[in-house]
């Protein structure tokens, strides 16, 4: 088991992030162990298990190749990233037979996978 996985965002971002993490998916926003909290960025609970972190990086790039994985409901997701104007890219079912999967972009340009359990 994974028990976080990290992405970054500009020095800044971390509004954003709340915004389409915890508004957009509706993760509960975590609280950062004070020591962390010092250096900025947010983490929040995956449904299902383990968190992500969003770190801020000076001269940030945007991850647009590598990307956590995400197993949830791809339709409710999908329709709330739809409905909030983010791109939701379904894959070829044949790369993954059997199981539903798309990929979106966070705010910041951060490539994310969204998988069905």
């Amino acid at each position: 088991m994974i028990h976080h996985v990290q992405i970054a965002c500009p020095p800044g971002g971390e509004g954003a992030a709340r915004e389409f993490f915890g508004g957009v998916l509706g993760w509960a926003e975590l609280a950062k162990p004070p020591l962390l909290a010092a250096r900025g960025g947010c983490w929040f609970a995956v449904p299902g298990g383990g968190e992500l972190h969003v770190g801020v990086e000076e001269g940030f790039r945007a991850a647009r190749k590598a990307h956590p994985g995400f197993v949830v409901d791809v339709v409710a997701v999908s329709a709330a990233l739809t409905l909030a104007g983010y791109p939701v890219r379904w894959a070829d079912p044949a790369e993954t037979p059997g199981r539903d999967r798309f990929h979106t972009d966070d705010p910041h340009g951060n490539r994310l996978e969204f998988l069905a359990p």
